[in-house]
Protein backbone atom coordinates (compact mmCIF):
# COMPACT_ATOMS: atom_id res chain seq x y z
CA UNK A 1 0.00 0.00 0.00
CA UNK A 2 1.95 2.97 -1.25
CA UNK A 3 -0.68 5.65 -0.70
CA UNK A 4 -3.65 5.82 1.73
CA UNK A 5 -6.91 4.75 0.20
CA UNK A 6 -5.51 2.82 -2.76
CA UNK A 7 -4.53 -0.80 -3.11
CA UNK A 8 -3.68 -2.26 -6.50
CA UNK A 9 -4.07 -5.99 -6.95
CA UNK A 10 -2.91 -7.74 -10.11
CA UNK A 11 -3.50 -11.47 -10.40
CA UNK A 12 -3.09 -13.28 -13.71
CA UNK A 13 -4.64 -10.97 -16.30
CA UNK A 14 -6.99 -9.27 -13.84
CA UNK A 15 -6.46 -5.80 -12.37
CA UNK A 16 -8.51 -4.73 -9.37
CA UNK A 17 -8.46 -1.46 -7.48
CA UNK A 18 -9.91 -1.25 -3.99
CA UNK A 19 -10.97 2.22 -2.83
CA UNK A 20 -11.08 2.90 0.89
CA UNK A 21 -11.78 5.87 3.16
CA UNK A 22 -14.51 8.43 2.80
CA UNK A 23 -12.75 11.06 0.67
CA UNK A 24 -11.62 8.48 -1.88
CA UNK A 25 -14.95 6.72 -2.29
CA UNK A 26 -17.21 9.76 -2.24
CA UNK A 27 -14.92 11.65 -4.59
CA UNK A 28 -14.45 8.77 -7.01
CA UNK A 29 -18.06 7.64 -7.19
CA UNK A 30 -19.23 11.14 -8.05
CA UNK A 31 -16.99 11.18 -11.10
CA UNK A 32 -18.33 10.12 -14.48
CA UNK A 33 -15.34 8.03 -15.45
CA UNK A 34 -16.66 4.64 -14.41
CA UNK A 35 -19.36 2.31 -15.60
CA UNK A 36 -21.03 -0.26 -13.38
CA UNK A 37 -19.98 -3.87 -13.25
CA UNK A 38 -21.37 -6.58 -11.06
CA UNK A 39 -20.77 -10.26 -11.47
CA UNK A 40 -21.36 -11.55 -7.96
CA UNK A 41 -22.80 -15.04 -8.43
CA UNK A 42 -23.62 -14.54 -12.10
CA UNK A 43 -23.42 -18.06 -13.57
CA UNK A 44 -20.92 -18.48 -16.39
CA UNK A 45 -23.69 -19.61 -18.72
CA UNK A 46 -24.88 -15.99 -19.04
CA UNK A 47 -23.27 -14.74 -22.29
CA UNK A 48 -23.67 -11.08 -21.30
CA UNK A 49 -24.38 -9.20 -18.06
CA UNK A 50 -28.16 -9.04 -17.76
CA UNK A 51 -30.75 -7.63 -15.37
CA UNK A 52 -30.64 -4.34 -13.50
CA UNK A 53 -27.93 -5.49 -11.08
CA UNK A 54 -25.59 -7.19 -13.54
CA UNK A 55 -25.69 -4.95 -16.59
CA UNK A 56 -23.64 -2.06 -17.94
CA UNK A 57 -24.08 0.93 -20.22
CA UNK A 58 -27.34 1.58 -22.04
CA UNK A 59 -28.87 -1.68 -20.82
CA UNK A 60 -28.33 -0.67 -17.21
CA UNK A 61 -29.79 2.80 -17.84
CA UNK A 62 -32.97 1.47 -19.46
CA UNK A 63 -33.60 -1.20 -16.84
CA UNK A 64 -32.79 1.04 -13.91
CA UNK A 65 -34.99 3.88 -15.20
CA UNK A 66 -38.04 1.65 -15.63
CA UNK A 67 -37.39 -0.12 -12.31
CA UNK A 68 -37.34 3.15 -10.38
CA UNK A 69 -40.42 4.51 -12.17
CA UNK A 70 -42.37 1.30 -11.64
CA UNK A 71 -41.52 1.05 -7.95
CA UNK A 72 -42.65 4.64 -7.46
CA UNK A 73 -45.88 3.97 -9.35
CA UNK A 74 -46.60 1.10 -6.98
CA UNK A 75 -46.20 3.33 -3.97
CA UNK A 76 -42.57 2.90 -2.92
CA UNK A 77 -41.65 5.97 -0.92
CA UNK A 78 -45.31 6.96 -0.63
CA UNK A 79 -48.28 6.31 1.64
CA UNK A 80 -49.31 3.27 -0.40
CA UNK A 81 -46.25 1.21 0.49
CA UNK A 82 -46.38 2.46 4.08
CA UNK A 83 -49.83 0.93 4.43
CA UNK A 84 -48.54 -2.31 2.93
CA UNK A 85 -45.63 -2.41 5.40
CA UNK A 86 -47.99 -1.82 8.33
CA UNK A 87 -50.30 -4.56 7.06
CA UNK A 88 -47.36 -6.96 7.00
CA UNK A 89 -46.30 -5.77 10.45
CA UNK A 90 -49.72 -6.92 11.70
CA UNK A 91 -49.07 -10.45 10.39
CA UNK A 92 -45.61 -10.39 11.98
CA UNK A 93 -46.96 -9.31 15.38
CA UNK A 94 -49.48 -12.15 15.32
CA UNK A 95 -46.70 -14.63 14.52
CA UNK A 96 -44.54 -13.22 17.31
CA UNK A 97 -47.38 -13.51 19.82
CA UNK A 98 -47.50 -17.17 18.89
CA UNK A 99 -44.02 -17.68 20.35
CA UNK A 100 -45.59 -17.15 23.81
CA UNK A 101 -42.45 -15.61 25.26
CA UNK A 102 -40.32 -18.69 24.57
CA UNK A 103 -36.84 -18.47 22.99
CA UNK A 104 -36.78 -18.61 19.18
CA UNK A 105 -34.48 -17.83 16.26
CA UNK A 106 -35.83 -14.66 14.58
CA UNK A 107 -34.21 -15.30 11.18
CA UNK A 108 -37.20 -16.57 9.22
CA UNK A 109 -39.75 -14.51 11.14
CA UNK A 110 -38.02 -11.40 9.81
CA UNK A 111 -37.18 -12.65 6.32
CA UNK A 112 -40.78 -13.78 5.71
CA UNK A 113 -42.08 -10.38 6.71
CA UNK A 114 -39.59 -8.27 4.76
CA UNK A 115 -39.85 -10.51 1.69
CA UNK A 116 -43.63 -10.20 1.63
CA UNK A 117 -43.37 -6.43 1.26
CA UNK A 118 -41.29 -6.63 -1.90
CA UNK A 119 -43.33 -9.63 -3.08
CA UNK A 120 -46.49 -7.53 -2.99
CA UNK A 121 -44.83 -5.07 -5.37
CA UNK A 122 -43.11 -7.41 -7.83
CA UNK A 123 -45.66 -10.26 -7.77
CA UNK A 124 -48.77 -8.37 -6.68
CA UNK A 125 -49.46 -10.53 -3.64
CA UNK A 126 -48.01 -11.80 -0.36
CA UNK A 127 -47.23 -15.36 0.71
CA UNK A 128 -48.68 -17.17 3.68
CA UNK A 129 -45.94 -17.55 6.29
CA UNK A 130 -46.20 -21.35 6.18
CA UNK A 131 -46.29 -21.64 2.38
CA UNK A 132 -43.77 -24.36 1.53
CA UNK A 133 -42.66 -22.78 -1.75
CA UNK A 134 -42.14 -19.45 0.01
CA UNK A 135 -40.05 -21.05 2.75
CA UNK A 136 -38.01 -22.83 0.07
CA UNK A 137 -37.36 -19.52 -1.70
CA UNK A 138 -36.25 -17.89 1.55
CA UNK A 139 -33.92 -20.81 2.21
CA UNK A 140 -32.35 -20.36 -1.24
CA UNK A 141 -31.91 -16.62 -0.64
CA UNK A 142 -30.45 -17.18 2.82
CA UNK A 143 -27.98 -19.82 1.65
CA UNK A 144 -26.71 -17.87 -1.35
CA UNK A 145 -26.44 -14.64 0.66
CA UNK A 146 -24.56 -16.50 3.40
CA UNK A 147 -22.09 -17.75 0.78
CA UNK A 148 -21.22 -14.16 -0.16
CA UNK A 149 -20.12 -13.55 3.45
CA UNK A 150 -17.51 -16.32 3.31
CA UNK A 151 -13.92 -16.08 2.13
CA UNK A 152 -14.91 -18.18 -0.89
CA UNK A 153 -17.68 -15.71 -1.67
CA UNK A 154 -15.29 -12.78 -1.53
CA UNK A 155 -12.84 -14.57 -3.77
CA UNK A 156 -15.59 -15.28 -6.25
CA UNK A 157 -16.68 -11.63 -6.23
CA UNK A 158 -13.12 -10.56 -7.06
CA UNK A 159 -12.18 -13.32 -9.50
CA UNK A 160 -15.39 -14.77 -10.89
CA UNK A 161 -14.02 -15.07 -14.43
CA UNK A 162 -11.67 -17.77 -13.16
CA UNK A 163 -13.54 -19.28 -10.23
CA UNK A 164 -16.74 -19.98 -12.13
CA UNK A 165 -14.87 -22.79 -13.89
CA UNK A 166 -13.46 -24.29 -10.69
CA UNK A 167 -15.06 -26.65 -8.16
CA UNK A 168 -16.01 -25.18 -4.81
CA UNK A 169 -18.91 -23.94 -2.67
CA UNK A 170 -19.84 -21.40 -5.35
CA UNK A 171 -21.43 -24.32 -7.19
CA UNK A 172 -23.99 -24.76 -4.41
CA UNK A 173 -24.73 -21.03 -4.51
CA UNK A 174 -25.27 -21.27 -8.29
CA UNK A 175 -27.79 -24.04 -7.64
CA UNK A 176 -29.71 -21.91 -5.14
CA UNK A 177 -29.84 -18.95 -7.54
CA UNK A 178 -30.92 -21.21 -10.39
CA UNK A 179 -33.87 -22.31 -8.26
CA UNK A 180 -34.81 -18.70 -7.62
CA UNK A 181 -34.52 -17.89 -11.31
CA UNK A 182 -36.83 -20.76 -12.27
CA UNK A 183 -39.41 -19.52 -9.78
CA UNK A 184 -39.29 -16.02 -11.28
CA UNK A 185 -39.56 -17.48 -14.79
CA UNK A 186 -42.77 -19.27 -13.79
CA UNK A 187 -44.17 -16.05 -12.36
CA UNK A 188 -43.34 -14.12 -15.54
CA UNK A 189 -44.92 -16.81 -17.72
CA UNK A 190 -48.11 -16.80 -15.63
CA UNK A 191 -48.30 -13.01 -15.91
CA UNK A 192 -47.82 -13.18 -19.68
CA UNK A 193 -50.81 -15.50 -20.01
CA UNK A 194 -53.14 -13.17 -18.09
CA UNK A 195 -51.65 -9.78 -19.00
CA UNK A 196 -53.95 -6.80 -19.55
CA UNK A 197 -51.72 -4.01 -20.91
CA UNK A 198 -54.25 -1.39 -19.86
CA UNK A 199 -54.15 -2.46 -16.20
CA UNK A 200 -50.73 -3.70 -15.04
CA UNK A 201 -51.05 -5.44 -11.69
CA UNK A 202 -47.46 -5.45 -10.50
CA UNK A 203 -43.80 -4.85 -11.34
CA UNK A 204 -43.60 -7.83 -13.71
CA UNK A 205 -46.65 -6.67 -15.67
CA UNK A 206 -45.12 -3.22 -16.18
CA UNK A 207 -41.99 -4.77 -17.67
CA UNK A 208 -44.05 -7.05 -19.92
CA UNK A 209 -46.06 -4.07 -21.17
CA UNK A 210 -42.84 -2.20 -21.89
CA UNK A 211 -41.49 -5.24 -23.75
CA UNK A 212 -44.62 -5.29 -25.94
CA UNK A 213 -44.37 -1.56 -26.62
CA UNK A 214 -40.75 -1.84 -27.74
CA UNK A 215 -40.86 -5.16 -29.59
CA UNK A 216 -40.04 -3.37 -32.87
CA UNK A 217 -37.19 -1.39 -31.32
CA UNK A 218 -33.86 -3.14 -32.01
CA UNK A 219 -32.19 -1.10 -29.24
CA UNK A 220 -34.67 -2.14 -26.57
CA UNK A 221 -33.29 -4.01 -23.56
CA UNK A 222 -36.68 -5.27 -22.39
CA UNK A 223 -36.29 -8.98 -23.05
CA UNK A 224 -37.73 -11.86 -21.02
CA UNK A 225 -34.28 -12.65 -19.63
CA UNK A 226 -33.80 -9.07 -18.47
CA UNK A 227 -37.26 -9.07 -16.89
CA UNK A 228 -36.50 -12.29 -15.00
CA UNK A 229 -33.09 -11.20 -13.74
CA UNK A 230 -34.23 -7.68 -12.82
CA UNK A 231 -37.11 -9.14 -10.81
CA UNK A 232 -34.76 -11.63 -9.19
CA UNK A 233 -32.32 -8.90 -8.17
CA UNK A 234 -35.05 -6.76 -6.60
CA UNK A 235 -36.68 -9.74 -4.85
CA UNK A 236 -33.32 -10.94 -3.49
CA UNK A 237 -32.04 -7.55 -2.34
CA UNK A 238 -35.44 -6.53 -1.00
CA UNK A 239 -35.52 -9.62 1.21
CA UNK A 240 -32.09 -10.30 2.64
CA UNK A 241 -30.39 -6.99 3.35
CA UNK A 242 -33.19 -5.49 5.47
CA UNK A 243 -34.03 -8.70 7.32
CA UNK A 244 -30.33 -9.21 8.14
CA UNK A 245 -30.04 -5.62 9.41
CA UNK A 246 -33.07 -6.09 11.67
CA UNK A 247 -31.80 -9.45 12.91
CA UNK A 248 -28.39 -7.98 13.75
CA UNK A 249 -30.08 -4.94 15.31
CA UNK A 250 -32.19 -7.10 17.63
CA UNK A 251 -29.02 -8.84 18.84
CA UNK A 252 -27.51 -5.44 19.63
CA UNK A 253 -30.59 -4.44 21.64
CA UNK A 254 -30.29 -7.66 23.64
CA UNK A 255 -26.71 -6.63 24.42
CA UNK A 256 -27.71 -3.09 25.40
CA UNK A 257 -31.17 -3.19 27.08
CA UNK A 258 -30.77 0.45 28.13
CA UNK A 259 -30.91 1.44 24.45
CA UNK A 260 -34.08 -0.58 23.97
CA UNK A 261 -35.60 1.13 27.02
CA UNK A 262 -34.96 4.58 25.55
CA UNK A 263 -36.70 3.52 22.33
CA UNK A 264 -39.68 2.30 24.39
CA UNK A 265 -39.85 5.69 26.11
CA UNK A 266 -39.79 7.53 22.79
CA UNK A 267 -42.46 5.25 21.30
CA UNK A 268 -44.74 5.75 24.31
CA UNK A 269 -44.28 9.52 24.22
CA UNK A 270 -44.75 10.05 20.48
CA UNK A 271 -46.91 7.14 19.27
CA UNK A 272 -48.50 5.76 22.41
CA UNK A 273 -50.08 2.31 22.64
CA UNK A 274 -53.38 2.85 20.84
CA UNK A 275 -52.37 3.53 17.23
CA UNK A 276 -49.94 2.10 14.73
CA UNK A 277 -46.64 3.86 13.97
CA UNK A 278 -46.39 6.17 10.97
CA UNK A 279 -43.50 7.54 8.96
CA UNK A 280 -44.66 10.98 10.12
CA UNK A 281 -43.56 9.95 13.62
CA UNK A 282 -39.92 9.57 12.62
CA UNK A 283 -39.12 13.28 12.70
CA UNK A 284 -40.28 13.39 16.32
CA UNK A 285 -38.22 10.33 17.31
CA UNK A 286 -34.57 11.38 16.92
CA UNK A 287 -33.19 8.69 19.23
CA UNK A 288 -34.97 5.83 17.45
CA UNK A 289 -33.87 7.26 14.10
CA UNK A 290 -30.28 7.48 15.36
CA UNK A 291 -30.38 3.86 16.58
CA UNK A 292 -31.59 2.65 13.17
CA UNK A 293 -28.82 4.58 11.40
CA UNK A 294 -26.29 3.14 13.84
CA UNK A 295 -27.67 -0.36 13.13
CA UNK A 296 -26.84 0.18 9.47
CA UNK A 297 -23.43 1.70 10.17
CA UNK A 298 -22.29 -0.82 12.76
CA UNK A 299 -23.76 -3.91 11.09
CA UNK A 300 -22.30 -2.91 7.72
CA UNK A 301 -24.30 -5.64 5.97
CA UNK A 302 -22.73 -4.94 2.54
CA UNK A 303 -19.17 -3.76 3.37
CA UNK A 304 -17.84 -4.15 -0.17
CA UNK A 305 -19.83 -2.23 -2.75
CA UNK A 306 -20.64 -3.61 -6.16
CA UNK A 307 -17.79 -3.51 -8.63
CA UNK A 308 -17.42 -0.78 -11.23
CA UNK A 309 -15.33 -0.97 -14.37
CA UNK A 310 -13.38 2.07 -15.53
CA UNK A 311 -14.43 2.88 -19.09
CA UNK A 312 -11.41 5.08 -19.91
CA UNK A 313 -7.99 5.84 -18.44
CA UNK A 314 -8.82 7.90 -15.36
CA UNK A 315 -6.53 10.22 -13.37
CA UNK A 316 -7.02 9.79 -9.64
CA UNK A 317 -4.84 11.21 -6.84
CA UNK A 318 -1.64 11.14 -8.83
CA UNK A 319 -2.36 7.74 -10.33
CA UNK A 320 -3.78 6.75 -13.66
CA UNK A 321 -6.38 4.03 -13.29
CA UNK A 322 -6.17 2.03 -16.54
CA UNK A 323 -9.22 1.46 -18.69
CA UNK A 324 -11.05 -1.80 -17.82
CA UNK A 325 -9.78 -1.80 -14.21
CA UNK A 326 -12.37 -3.23 -11.83
CA UNK A 327 -12.93 -0.85 -8.91
CA UNK A 328 -14.38 -2.01 -5.60
CA UNK A 329 -15.57 0.71 -3.19
CA UNK A 330 -15.04 -0.51 0.37
CA UNK A 331 -18.11 1.03 1.99
CA UNK A 332 -17.12 -0.41 5.36
CA UNK A 333 -14.00 1.74 5.44
CA UNK A 334 -16.26 4.79 5.36
CA UNK A 335 -18.76 3.52 7.91
CA UNK A 336 -15.88 2.73 10.28
CA UNK A 337 -13.76 5.81 9.56
CA UNK A 338 -12.57 7.28 12.91
CA UNK A 339 -12.39 10.76 11.37
CA UNK A 340 -16.14 10.57 10.73
CA UNK A 341 -17.37 8.59 13.74
CA UNK A 342 -15.89 9.15 17.19
CA UNK A 343 -15.99 5.51 18.31
CA UNK A 344 -16.42 3.47 15.12
CA UNK A 345 -15.85 0.05 16.71
CA UNK A 346 -18.53 0.66 19.34
CA UNK A 347 -22.30 0.68 18.86
CA UNK A 348 -23.08 4.29 19.68
CA UNK A 349 -26.32 6.03 18.58
CA UNK A 350 -24.69 9.35 19.51
CA UNK A 351 -22.88 9.16 16.17
CA UNK A 352 -26.17 10.45 14.72
CA UNK A 353 -27.22 12.87 17.49
CA UNK A 354 -26.17 16.47 18.01
CA UNK A 355 -25.50 18.17 21.33
CA UNK A 356 -29.22 18.83 21.80
CA UNK A 357 -30.22 15.21 21.24
CA UNK A 358 -31.60 15.90 17.77
CA UNK A 359 -30.89 13.67 14.80
CA UNK A 360 -27.93 14.71 12.65
CA UNK A 361 -26.97 13.43 9.23
CA UNK A 362 -23.49 12.28 8.23
CA UNK A 363 -21.92 12.40 4.76
CA UNK A 364 -20.11 9.20 5.72
CA UNK A 365 -23.37 7.26 6.07
CA UNK A 366 -23.15 5.24 2.85
CA UNK A 367 -24.75 1.81 3.41
CA UNK A 368 -26.75 2.33 0.20
CA UNK A 369 -23.59 3.26 -1.72
CA UNK A 370 -23.25 6.55 -3.58
CA UNK A 371 -23.21 7.91 -7.10
CA UNK A 372 -25.32 7.04 -10.12
CA UNK A 373 -25.69 3.40 -9.09
CA UNK A 374 -26.80 3.95 -5.50
CA UNK A 375 -29.37 1.46 -4.20
CA UNK A 376 -32.75 2.60 -5.53
CA UNK A 377 -34.46 0.58 -2.80
CA UNK A 378 -33.13 3.01 -0.19
CA UNK A 379 -36.47 4.70 0.50
CA UNK A 380 -38.26 1.37 0.94
CA UNK A 381 -35.50 0.09 3.21
CA UNK A 382 -35.68 3.16 5.45
CA UNK A 383 -39.44 2.81 5.78
CA UNK A 384 -39.28 -0.89 6.61
CA UNK A 385 -36.56 -0.47 9.23
CA UNK A 386 -38.47 2.27 11.05
CA UNK A 387 -41.98 0.80 10.83
CA UNK A 388 -41.06 -2.79 11.67
CA UNK A 389 -38.80 -1.83 14.58
CA UNK A 390 -41.30 0.56 16.14
CA UNK A 391 -44.23 -1.82 15.60
CA UNK A 392 -42.41 -4.63 17.38
CA UNK A 393 -41.09 -2.54 20.27
CA UNK A 394 -44.48 -0.88 20.73
CA UNK A 395 -45.83 -4.34 21.57
CA UNK A 396 -42.92 -6.32 23.04
CA UNK A 397 -39.85 -6.17 25.24
CA UNK A 398 -36.78 -8.15 24.24
CA UNK A 399 -35.25 -10.72 26.57
CA UNK A 400 -32.25 -12.97 26.03
CA UNK A 401 -31.69 -16.42 27.57
CA UNK A 402 -28.10 -15.16 28.07
CA UNK A 403 -26.79 -12.37 30.26
CA UNK A 404 -26.19 -9.20 28.20
CA UNK A 405 -22.50 -9.22 29.13
CA UNK A 406 -22.14 -12.66 27.53
CA UNK A 407 -23.72 -11.66 24.20
CA UNK A 408 -21.21 -11.38 21.35
CA UNK A 409 -22.20 -8.77 18.76
CA UNK A 410 -19.11 -9.22 16.60
CA UNK A 411 -20.01 -10.62 13.17
CA UNK A 412 -20.07 -14.33 12.45
CA UNK A 413 -18.81 -13.84 8.90
CA UNK A 414 -17.54 -10.88 6.90
CA UNK A 415 -16.97 -11.02 3.15
CA UNK A 416 -19.01 -9.38 0.43
CA UNK A 417 -21.77 -9.48 3.08
CA UNK A 418 -21.71 -9.38 6.89
CA UNK A 419 -23.69 -11.89 8.95
CA UNK A 420 -24.51 -11.73 12.66
CA UNK A 421 -24.05 -14.65 15.01
CA UNK A 422 -26.97 -17.01 15.55
CA UNK A 423 -29.00 -16.36 18.68
CA UNK A 424 -32.38 -16.86 20.30
CA UNK A 425 -34.65 -14.16 21.61
CA UNK A 426 -37.73 -14.04 23.85
CA UNK A 427 -40.45 -11.46 23.19
CA UNK A 428 -42.42 -10.48 26.27
CA UNK A 429 -45.69 -8.57 25.68
CA UNK A 430 -45.71 -5.04 27.08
Amino acid sequence: RSRPGLRLVKILWLIHLVLTLVDCIVGYCKQRHSGPLHHDLVPCSFPHPLGVAFSNGERAKQLRRLSITTLRNFGVGKRGIEERILEEAHFLLEALRGTKGLPFDPTYFLSRTVSNVISSVVFGDRFDYEDKEFLSLLHMINESFSFTATAWGQLYEMFSDTMCYLPGPQRAAFKQLAGLEKFIERKVKANQETLDPSAPRNFIDCFLVKMQQEKENPSSEFSLKNIVLTTLAIFFAGTETISTTLRYGFLILLKYPEIEERIHEEIDRVIGRNRTPSMEDRSQMPYTNAVIHEFQRFCDVIPMGLARRVIRDTPFRGYTIPKETEVYPMLGSVLYDPTQFSSPDTFNPSHFLDGNGQFKKSDAFVPFSIGKRYCFGEMLARMELFLFLTSILQNFRFHSPMEPKDIDISPKLVGFATLPRSYKICLVPR
